[in-house]
């Protein structure tokens, strides 16, 4: 006898457990870890995951249920990722099925439906003449008083139907079923079978109409017996109207090709080295990382590369499709869930070996992973701030381990920590210090918008950024500004009383967007119309301060009479508007690109040859202890974008924190002189990398709730943690109030608490178990990216 354990697919804390059930013996010879499963589950049946099978279990087996059915030919998750949803689950105190589902594509999320079945004439007639049709939830009280009697009998039962929600894409064709026919008579018809049965698989439908045949023709073919209709899967594919242009190994400078051959040595030796390749922008990372993957692909391996935003993605994936082709597929919530789910499946079947996306793109399910690169390393979006609350570079350790291969992590500005790390051996650290193509060193100019405005200019733009923009305008070159601020305006103020219209559910001013005439919260996305009275006084003197990304594209339309590309979280949301944008940009040679970060990585226009930052300060002033570092790495990021291949470039850094070392280092490009002074605060402070993190936030819409519970985890963890670590807070979060939630937060650093993650279930369990009925919650973010 066979015995499975499984994980339900109840996204509840009261059943994050693994039960067990017997397989049936006509299930034995083709159950397997990772299959999809219905089992029956208290008076339900639903779907479950199979993460062990065993021959004996520790409970009397005779109250074991068995499995009702299996969902698929073969298992959604490889063994590996069965291990792995599991130790996330254990390590970011996670339900779960919450994990399965993060790492399976949302396609094979199901829906359940409960419908009626007729086991004689009499019921099958009665669920027949529902109006609404045979499920459950549309009964009204009448029918169900009538269907109890059905029920009673045993004459009507209730099954459970699940459905994913994306299914494999069907397309109808054609194939030839007879070798002779008799269509002299009917030459176009001949023409139209001959090109059917030449084909050496059923020809599409819509292909035939493409070719100038019509569907009358078919169906004449069809009717006389010469040829049949059937139904064909066809794969959404996201380029299936782009052409690549093959793209050859290019030849790599000395310190590019001592750094490949040391990530090629550790492929080849199937070690699970982690190397931090900290290269300066231009200094040729990109072909390094094709190169190693190149290797890993010719021992039969496969790769992943994650890039830190969707915006990124097009580039990459154009630049890698061109060197593997159809070896690639790419995974990012930029494709609709049916063309996620064909890309998936593409790995998953062996038929690409390269899967190139965002965070998630880390559980690509591969069997035999050869390397791993995670490009721009320090981005934040690697962090997942919703549960769970994993972080890409730690769970690609664990696949890494689990395959033996190496990771690369890379970056012109590597996090604090991954550099540490470096300087002590745990990882292993290459430098790339001079940019591939031989370029002029770009020029670094700061503006001191403190002294712009004593002279007078209170625009945006300084005297000294508009005097280089015109100049690049006559050029015919190109231009980068950045503004890490969507929307037109920051706020509404009233001059007379000064009130600042503010979200009802979020401790946050409203951002004024032109476009849409209305106020937005940027964190629960509640909106109202615009109204020209104050809502406390009655005023009509009411204006708008501060500039944002709409606001400066019509500066900037003004001033320089050009055509300005927009990019920012409003012109993207639709599908492809990243790529769009970027082309017409490129394509058209448009002036200037103005956009927030989403701009300052990744981008390489050989016209760009200005970059303008128009507030350097805008990260400095978050209530958060990476401030500085992020704006450094931003800074310098965004400066690498000019001049990138033969014409020099120029930068300039707007700020009024002309002195701060963030934006001195960042002038400088002078990343160790910033790193020494960022470990200087940092052991002062007592942060990472001197200490580890956890973040406790915990948030109800009664305040007083939310005093309960923080005691609660500020008592527990004084009582348990050892005197060694600091417990900062509770306080209120920066944002007190976020979405109707009130908020604290209690920070706990460490550096060795053998028995913190007992203490941190035994927290996550109270809180389920105590306060879930009153609405109190905890997070538990370890190692967070952003102390907010």
């Amino acid at each position: 006898m066979m015995y499975a354990a499984i994980i339900v697919d109840i996204p509840n804390k009261a059943v994050s457990k693994i039960f067990e059930y017997e397989v049936p013996e006509s299930m034995v010879s083709f159950t397997k870890v990772g299959h999809r499963v219905l089992v029956p589950f208290g008076s339900r049946t639903i779907q479950g995951f199979i993460v062990e099978l065993k021959e004996t279990v520790d409970y009397d087996t005779t109250k074991l249920k068995p499995i009702a059915k299996l969902l698929d030919i073969e298992p959604v998750l490889k063994p590996e990722l069965v291990e792995l949803s599991i130790h996330i689950a254990d390590y970011y105190v996670d339900n779960y099925i919450n994990v399965i589902e993060t790492i399976l594509p949302a396609a094979l999320k199901s829906n359940y439906k409960k419908v009626l079945v007729g086991h004689d004439d009499a019921a099958i007639d009665w669920i027949n003449a529902r109006p609404k049709g045979p499920e459950v939830k549309y009964l009204t009280k009448e029918e169900l008083k009538e269907l109890r009697v059905f029920i009673k009998e045993e004459r009507i039962t209730e099954e459970t139907i699940i459905k994913q929600h994306t299914a494999p894409k069907k397309a109808l064709a054609v194939y030839a079923i007879v070798d002779d026919m008799n269509l002299e008579n009917a030459p176009k018809q001949l023409e139209l079978f001959y090109e059917i049965q030449a084909a050496s698989e059923p020809t599409l439908m819509r292909n035939l109409t493409e070719r100038g045949y019509s569907n009358h023709l078919v169906n004449e073919l069809y009717k006389k017996g010469y040829i049949e209709k059937t139904e064909v899967e066809i794969e959404r594919d996201p380029f299936k109207n782009k052409v690549f242009e093959a793209d050859k190994k290019k030849a790599l400078n000395a310190e590019q090709q001592e750094n490949f051959n040391q990530i090629k040595q550790s492929i080849d030796a199937r070690q699970d080295d982690i190397f931090l390749l900290h290269g300066i922008t231009g200094s040729g990372k990109t072909e390094v990382y094709l190169q190693a993957i190149d290797v890993a692909l010719q021992n039969g391996q496969e790769a992943i590369l994650l890039v830190p935003e969707i915006s990124l993605t097009p580039q990459m994936a154009n630049r890698f499709k061109s060197r593997f082709g159809d070896d690639v597929a790419v995974l990012h919530s930029g494709l609709s869930p049916g063309e996620k789910y064909d890309e998936w499946r593409k790995i998953k079947e062996g038929r690409a070996r390269v899967s190139i996306g965002a965070r998630s793109n880390i559980f690509a399910p591969f069997e035999n992973l050869g390397i791993i690169i995670i490009d721009e390393e320090h981005e934040t979006t690697y962090k997942q701030n919703e549960r769970p609350h994993y972080h890409a570079v730690e769970v690609a350790k664990v696949r890494a381990k689990y395959n033996r291969c190496p990771i690369v992590l890379g970056s012109a500005t590597p996090s604090i920590e991954s550099y540490a790390r470096a300087e002590k051996g745990v990882y292993k650290l290459l430098e790339l210090t001079k940019r591939a193509v031989n370029q002029t060193p770009i020029d670094i100019s700061v503006v001191d918008m403190a002294e712009e405005h004593k002279r007078g200019n209170i625009s945006i733009i300084s005297d000294t950024l508009q005097d280089k923009i015109i100049e690049r305008i006559e050029k015919e070159e190109q231009i980068v500004l950045l503004l890490n601020r969507r929307g037109y305006a920051n706020f509404q103020l009233c001059q007379d009383c000064g009130h600042v219209s503010t979200c009802p559910h979020c401790d946050i001013s409203l951002t004024y967007h032109k476009r849409k005439q209305n106020l937005m919260c940027h964190y629960c996305g509640y909106e109202e119309t615009v109204k020209k009275v104050c809502a406390a006084c009655d005023s009509t003197s009411v204006t708008f301060r501060g500039l944002g990304t709409e606001q400066v594209e019509e500066i900037l339309r003004d001033t320089f009479n050009t055509d300005v590309v927009r990019m920012d979280f409003d012109t993207t949301k639709q599908k492809g508007m990243h790529e769009k944008l970027l082309n017409t940009f490129e394509r058209e040679n448009i002036s200037i690109l103005l956009g927030t970060q989403m701009i300052a990585k990744g981008l390489d226009y050989p016209n760009v040859t200005l970059v303008g930052v128009l507030n350097a300060d805008t990260m400095l002033n978050l209530p958060d202890f990476r401030a500085s570092e992020r704006t450094f790495q931003l800074l310098m990021q965004v400066a690498g974008r000019a001049g990138r291949h033969q014409l020099p470039g120029e930068v300039v850094f707007q700020t009024y924190n002309k002195e701060h070392y963030a934006i001195q280092f960042a002038t400088n490009q002078d990343y160790m002189g910033f790193y020494r002074e960022e470990m200087d605060f940092r052991k002062v402070a007592r942060y990472a990398p001197y200490y580890f993190h956890v973040l406790f936030t915990i948030s109800s819409e009664r305040m007083a709730d939310v005093i309960e519970g923080a005691h609660h985890v500020h008592q527990t963890l004084s009582q348990q943690m050892s005197n060694t670590s600091i417990i900062v807070g509770p306080a209120p979060s920066p944002i007190e109030r976020m979405n109707k939630q009130y908020r604290f937060q209690i920070l706990l650093k460490y550096k060795r608490e053998s028995g913190l993650m007992d203490v941190l279930k035994a927290l996550d369990d109270h809180f389920f178990e105590t306060y879930k009925a009153k609405g109190l919650l905890l997070k538990i973010d370890i190692n967070p990216s952003l102390i907010m």
